[in-house]
């Protein structure tokens, strides 16, 4: 398989967690986008891309001292697939993509590992999702024959809507880890994640 570039989003505006950012709330001794970044980090020797947007220079000092390069979304404010876009963009021609999510505490390398095993194992011309009881999951492997067809529709960049109309492009890979599934949107979330119980709230 092509060298794996992970794509990271961190650009929301996290209104759901209130006045906090989420991803700056901390995860043991950490900030939540540092360890979602040292995940990564850990499962593939490649290059790991985090879109910024809101409140990018907190993010970026977050990231200090990890291997993560950042690259800014100006767009932001206009949702997730401009994000997914901008990575996009960034990412070298000829890598296969790991699109994910930077809060997504519960996640470990070895699930990503294993995804990774089970796309390289598949179809490596499809997207491969993860996914439990029809649940979809992330981060989700985008190999590059299919990057420039994730940005050819302006009003709709990235991969929710292709995904969803072109499902011959799709594979699912069945797993049941919750770091697929879990993440932390609000402050019950996150009190959930504290105390051990944020497996409970999917």
């Amino acid at each position: 398989m092509p060298e794996v570039t992970a794509i990271i989003l961190a650009a929301g505006l996290s209104r759901r967690m209130g006045e906090r950012n989420k991803l700056l709330l901390p995860i043991g001794d950490v900030p939540m986008i540092r360890h979602v970044v040292d995940v990564y980090s850990g499962a593939t020797d490649g290059r790991v891309l985090v879109v910024t947007g809101h409140q990018a220079s907190e993010v970026e000092a977050a990231l200090a001292g990890s291997d993560a390069r950042t690259v800014f979304n100006v767009n932001y404010a206009q949702g997730q697939p401009t994000s997914v876009a901008c990575g996009l963009r960034a990412a070298t021609d000829g890598d296969t993509l790991l699109i994910g999510l930077g809060d997504q505490p519960l996640l470990t390398s070895d699930d990503i590992k294993s995804l990774l095993a089970a796309h390289a194992a598949a179809d490596i011309s499809r997207i491969s999702i993860p996914v439990v009881e029809q649940q979809r999951g992330n981060p989700i492997v985008v190999p590059a024959n299919l990057r420039a067809r994730l940005l050819a529709d302006p009003r709709s960049p990235g991969c929710k809507k292709f995904t969803r109309t072109l499902p011959e492009h799709v594979q699912f890979h069945a797993s049941a880890s919750a770091g697929f599934y879990a993440d932390v949107d609000t402050p019950e979330t996150y009190a959930a994640l504290k105390a051990g119980r944020l497996e409970e709230t999917l």
